[in-house]
């Protein structure tokens, strides 16, 4: 450098190593996690709930020291509910940012990507919300991980229509989406076997503005239970024009979209007597995390100035587990690399308030269950299977010509 000192110089390089060492050291003492969620485009809605259960459990994590003394830094990305962005964020993560693993998630088209992006890099990923089971049938990816999956919906669905209710008859419409036509497909098989009859079974398109073509169907020929797997803008639609035009059901249950206090409060008393799904609400915990729950919950409430819902919940469990993960390499002694993260993820055992967490050799959660609740009074009133029931089921629902 032409006409600097050379003393000037050398105090200049000296003041360059200093900061890229304590910079270099404070990258090594944090625990690095990469988060990857839709926060805009179509997704964002449940993605931003994933966002900030994933965020609550990482500021409950540090707020009471870190992990084993290492506080806890959230590297969270927007892949703008399209997978190349997925995946180009997650490369920057693990690639530039050096992350030790990754969270988050919501639908298969975004997590699908990202399970295979960590089985190339051996970086473990615990996805928030997956549910499709071709993405561990072959369970060669030891490095995927997910705290939910399609068996805990059909389970409960299936044994609720058959088993409770006892339907003779069930129409099944669903989105023409892989999800969507996955659990279809799925709750056909299990109808069928258990003896029930399913006179139609059709698709729609995903943003379909009118279902009136689908509703004089049913009033046509109508069977004793619908089951929509649908999302929350569909619900509003159909379970409307249901009302309106009255077709006769004596049951409606949308297994996704329904169980949140924003349906109930945008359909008003159209919804009453709706069935959906839910694997947590407050005031809805798994047997003995009630104190944790309620907790959650509070903290929830005063932090982010909203009530927690179920997709907050699946953020705040997969981050939960993860830490925990993490927390039991460092106890341990051993380096926190992805291979050790993931062998620590396949041993746990964690009961929380979603969910009792463990995962079998492909990475699927053993005791994932969600609960059917009905809508009664404006609450969410769980009441299937009997061991979660807090009141007993309405069937059937009231006439629609009594709810407008």
């Amino acid at each position: 450098m032409r006409g600097v000192p050379a003393s000037r110089l050398a105090a200049v390089l000296v003041l360059l190593a200093v900061l890229c060492m304590g910079q270099s050291a404070a990258f090594a003492s944090e625990i690095r996690i990469g988060e990857i969620n839709p926060l805009t485009g179509k997704l964002a809605n449940h993605g931003q709930e994933i966002h900030l259960g994933i965020q609550a459990a990482v500021d409950e994590a540090n707020e009471a020291g870190g992990i084993e003394g290492r506080k806890v830094a959230l590297l969270t990305r927007d892949d703008q509910s399209r997978p190349e962005v997925a995946v180009s964020q997650a490369e920057d993560l693990i690639l530039r940012q050096k992350v030790a693993a990754l969270v988050g998630g919501y639908v298969d088209s975004l997590v699908g990507p990202l399970s295979q992006l960590a089985l190339r890099h051996e970086i473990p990923y615990v996805a928030s919300a997956s549910l499709q089971t071709h993405l561990t049938r072959e369970g060669n990816n030891p490095y995927f991980f997910r705290i939910s999956h399609l068996s805990g919906l059909v389970e409960p669905l299936c044994g609720f229509v058959t088993e409770a209710l006892q339907a003779r008859s069930a129409a099944l419409l669903h989105a023409a989406t892989p999800g969507a036509t996955e659990l279809s497909r799925e709750l056909f098989k299990c109808l069928k076997k258990a003896g029930a009859d399913l006179p139609l079974v059709e698709k729609f398109q995903p943003g379909t503005p009118d279902f009136s073509p689908f509703v004089l169907k049913l009033k046509a020929s109508p069977p004793d239970v619908l089951l929509v797997a649908g999302f929350f803008q569909d619900h509003l639609i159909l379970a409307r024009q249901i009302r309106e035009l009255g077709a006769p059901i004596k049951a409606y249950i949308g297994p996704w979209g329904v169980a949140y206090p924003s349906f109930v409060q945008e359909m008003g008393r159209a919804a009453e007597h709706l069935f959906g799904l839910s694997a947590w609400n407050p005031g809805m915990a798994v047997p003995g995390t009630e104190e944790a729950s309620d907790a959650f919950t509070e903290r929830f409430r005063r932090v982010y100035k909203k009530e927690p819902t179920t997709t907050v919940m699946h953020g705040y469990t997969s981050a939960r587990v993860l830490l925990h993960a993490v927390g039991r390499v460092l106890r341990e002694g051993r380096p926190l690399r992805g291979s050790e993260i993931a062998r620590a993820l396949r041993t746990i055992d964690l009961l929380l308030p979603m969910e009792r967490v463990a995962f079998d050799t492909k990475g699927d959660p053993l005791h994932y269950r969600q609960v059917v609740v009905q809508i009664q009074d404006g609450a969410l009133v769980p009441v299937y299977p009997p061991e979660r029931a807090q009141g007993t089921w309405i069937y059937p629902m009231a006439p629609a010509a009594s709810n407008p």
